[in-house]
């Protein structure tokens, strides 16, 4: 059996990682940096990466042995697909592996809006007593926008629907019923921006989705609408989306990506209505668990001359 020689360069489960070693020489540095990354690459076989990596330019220009670069998750914008397809070199993902989490994470973020949990944790911890300042609301019976019906947006709407909630869908990849089977109302793209309390995406980022949510789509939401972003920053204006918090359009937002990450000191990051954590919609110890086994098992069936799950052949 062949031995392979492999670079994990934004970590990995310690599982994904043993599994690894029974292919190859293993190399695991999640502080690497681009410059150093280039200049190990042309002895390996194989490039693992997170989102933190860009295997783009002259660090795929670097990979010239390289028969595989495995994403451990789901979102490619950080891969420049095109140009590794051109080299020979097989992009493989693992789109499986964090839909729970993700969706739960929603979900949590939801549940922090309706009921201001952050605002009324800082509260107390900063010695006051403001009952009265924190009434919230239900989730039961508003109507959830869910922009994106794939794994992820699937699994948000069977957890929203346990909540009581309402579940309305717009994905252009998928008819009617497909929505319907998924779990979710289908609607069109203006009609689910006027009726969400709200609105949840789960999009990939691409030429396409980038700039999706500006200013006009924001004026056209709901009054008192709040906006759950999760899946990549650059699909929502952030200057529009702050305007109409400011100017009360929008109630409030729960952003768990950015257009710039980490995004700079801005009033979007630090506006009294808008909930962030920094990009861990994926990180459970569960979920990267999978991720790990799951990419190193994609990797190596590659690496063995064999036709993996979850090829994938285009950043669109």
């Amino acid at each position: 059996m062949a031995t392979f020689n492999i670079y994990v360069s934004d970590g990995l489960s310690e599982d994904g990682l043993a599994l690894l070693r029974t292919a190859g020489n293993v190399t695991s540095n999640p502080k690497v940096t681009p410059e150093e990354l280039a200049a190990l690459l042309p002895d390996y076989d194989a490039l693992i990466v997170r989102s933190r990596t860009k295997v783009k330019g002259p660090l795929l220009e670097a990979g010239t042995k390289l028969k595989v670069v495995g994403r451990a998750g789901v979102g490619i914008d950080n891969i420049d697909v095109a140009g590794a397809v051109k080299m020979g070199i097989t992009v493989v993902n693992s789109p499986m592996a964090a839909s729970i989490t993700v969706a739960e994470h929603a979900l949590g973020l939801m549940l922090a809006m309706a009921r201001a949990i952050p605002q009324a944790d800082a509260s107390i911890k900063a010695g006051r007593w403001e009952k009265s300042a924190f009434m919230g609301s239900e989730l039961y019976g508003k109507q959830l926008g869910i922009m994106g019906l794939g794994r992820i947006g699937e699994q948000v709407a069977h957890l929203a629907a346990a909540f009581g909630m309402k579940v309305n869908a717009y994905d252009p990849f998928l008819n009617s019923e497909q929505i319907t089977q998924r779990g979710a109302a289908p609607m069109s793209f203006a009609d689910i921006l006027a009726s969400s309390d709200y609105l949840s995406l789960h999009l990939p980022l691409t030429s396409t989705t980038r700039g999706l949510i500006g200013l006009t789509e924001i004026q056209s939401m709901k009054k008192g609408a709040r906006v759950v972003s999760i899946s990549r920053g650059g699909i929502i204006d952030e200057v529009a989306l702050c305007d109409a918090l400011e100017n009360g359009h929008l109630a409030g937002a729960a952003l768990d990506v950015f257009a710039n990450e980490p995004p700079h000191p801005c009033t979007i990051t630090q506006h009294p209505k808008v909930i962030c954590t920094p990009h861990v919609g994926a990180q459970t110890h569960e979920a990267q668990a999978r991720a790990g086994l799951a990419i190193a098992e994609e990797v190596i069936t590659v690496l063995n001359g064999k036709e993996p799950r979850w090829k994938v052949l285009r950043n669109e």
